[in-house]
């Protein structure tokens, strides 16, 4: 078998691959006699076909599967006599497959990058610091008693903070537009879930009163045609209702699950539920400099074979069509994400490799009871993840990438931050954003 190999762009290789014909020739007469033995064909008794007459009916199928086979398998040789390292599927050529003659064909793909992770000296994060307060217990514990609130109708103008249950009819230019009618939607004044503008414009609004609204969709919304777009909003209001918030005592409490100790036991489960969180966001903090020291530091080319996978990836997760041209616009604005995380899946896996990071088991139990401690019975929630391959291999997975984030900021100039647990969780509803 000849090799030879040519290089067409900084990960792109192309390879000629020459196979002797004995070796193609050979193998088809051996099936081909196998095929004698056992064929049937009308005229002739079984095993009784001459070679000629099997060859002449079945060669050319023979021929082609032999080849195909033998392409698959001396690719692979190929690869490891050339100590070659393919990312993605090469497209394969045939060049030459005539009877008697070599067989010849090429493989054009890339392949992944070598390099030495760079070293991470002067590295700087910031590791954000917080104290949960008795104050911030106290605005969580309002927030939980707002989401248990029961909503009275009241016969008044609408204030902020009240919720209207509405009809709406919208139009841009006198024309309808795609969701623009709405029946019975209830709207909480000063939630900001509506359109800027639409919801300062229902306050003061009486049960059974009809207006007219007017406001501009923002210049990044969803929908392309509607994006800054000035809408008017023909609205007829049903009802006005105002909260009754719960009282903090020992019935509260139970609708959270604490049937013994009242809000003091109801205060201790809000503090260690926030004190999780506040260090999930830190976590999450440090993972997100440390990818992105880890980038800086190796700014590697990554191979478009893996980043067109990737996007293909992010489709499915978005329930895009793959039938989108490689370069059509949802492509395009997936393409730098993907390129992202397909250059940090190879630095972080050769920085793994090098450093000898192995997983934790006792970190892939405590994520596994991390989460399941979230759930009504922690306990078979985490037996179910111990038992499920794929559930344990995910939480491995995310174990060993929090022991590389762990190495990183080992090496790194790390300075602390105090801030506090609601700018904290602001930050994180940003990022997740």
């Amino acid at each position: 078998m000849q090799v030879s190999v040519e290089t067409t762009g900084a990960l792109g290789r192309r390879m000629t691959v020459q196979v002797p014909a004995e070796r193609v020739d050979r193998e088809v007469e051996n099936r081909l006699k196998r095929m004698a033995r056992t064929v049937r064909l009308d005229g002739f008794r079984p095993g009784k076909v001459p070679l000629r007459v099997v060859e002449s009916r079945y060669g050319s199928q023979v021929r082609a599967e032999v080849v195909s086979e033998v392409m698959r398998t001396t690719l692979q040789e190929a690869f490891a006599e050339q100590e070659l390292r393919p990312a993605g599927g090469p497209q394969i050529e045939p060049q030459r497959m005539d009877p008697g003659q070599a067989l010849e064909y090429t493989a054009t793909f890339e392949v992944y990058p070598e390099f030495q992770p760079a070293s991470l000296e002067g590295a700087h994060i910031e590791k954000p610091v917080a104290e949960v307060t008795d104050r911030e217990i106290d605005n969580m514990l309002e927030k939980l008693r707002r989401q248990r609130a029961e909503w009275e109708p009241v016969d008044r103008e609408a204030r902020e903070g009240d919720r209207v249950v509405i009809d709406f009819e919208g139009s841009v230019d006198g024309e309808p537009f795609s969701g623009n009618t709405g029946t019975s939607v209830p709207v909480e004044l000063g939630s900001n879930r509506m359109i800027p503008g639409f919801e300062e414009q229902l306050t003061g609004v009486r049960a059974g009163e009809e207006r007219t609204l007017e406001a501009t969709f923002p210049e990044d919304y969803g929908l392309n045609e509607l994006a800054g777009k000035t809408a008017q909003f023909k609205v007829k209001v049903h009802t006005v209702s105002e909260p009754r918030v719960p009282e903090l005592d020992e019935a509260f409490a139970q609708t959270f699950g604490v049937q013994e100790g009242g809000i003091e036991k109801l205060r201790e489960e809000v503090r260690r539920n926030m004190e999780r969180e506040r260090d999930q966001a830190v976590q999450g903090r440090l993972k997100e400099q440390a990818f992105d020291v880890l980038l800086e530091k190796n700014p590697i080319e990554v191979p478009q074979t893996l980043v067109d996978e990737e996007v293909h990836r992010l489709m499915e997760q978005a329930g895009v069509e793959h039938d989108a041209t490689e370069h059509g616009e949802a492509h395009a604005q997936l393409e730098p994400r993907a390129r992202r995380r397909v250059a940090l899946g190879l630095v972080l896996a050769e920085l793994v490799r090098q450093q000898g990071i192995q997983v934790d088991p006792e970190r892939v139990r405590s994520l596994i009871e991390t989460v399941a401690s979230t759930y009504e019975n922690p306990q078979e929630v985490a037996r179910y993840y111990q038992e499920n391959a794929e559930m344990r291999s995910g939480m491995e997975a995310l174990a060993l990438e929090d022991q590389v984030v762990d190495w990183i900021v080992e090496q790194a100039n790390v300075e602390e931050k105090p801030t506090t647990f609601d700018e904290l969780m602001k930050s994180r509803q940003a990022a997740d954003a």
